[in-house]
């Protein structure tokens, strides 16, 4: 079983003042300029390729704690009989001897 894994870090979490307006024939959908801040947000997400389902959770920091949390969760969701095969960039989360360990494991 293959899945890949990847992650989005500094999703800012903004509301606007106002709601949108609408589509209307010949113009696009329009907002405000100003919006409130509510901080930050990391998402990591994982694209399990055979059924072509995407498994995703939100951590407020980016390190390699919360990116081990999310590999347990996604060895949770999995049968235990299966290989899992994660195709993994080189970003520096990755790196640390926790996930080293947790993928030897």
């Amino acid at each position: 079983m293959a899945l890949c894994v990847d992650e989005k870090s500094q999703i800012q979490a903004l509301d606007r003042t106002q709601p949108g307006l609408p589509l209307r024939p010949g113009l696009p959908q329009r907002r405000t300029h100003d919006y409130v801040r509510h901080g930050t947000t990391s998402l990591f997400a994982s694209l399990h390729t055979a059924p072509r389902e995407v498994f995703g959770q939100c951590h407020r920091r980016h390190r390699s704690s919360e990116f081990k949390k999310f590999l347990q969760a996604i060895e949770r969701r999995l049968p235990t009989a299966l290989d899992i095969h994660l195709v993994l960039d080189d970003y520096s989360t990755h790196q640390t001897a926790l996930i080293d360990n947790w993928l030897v494991k």
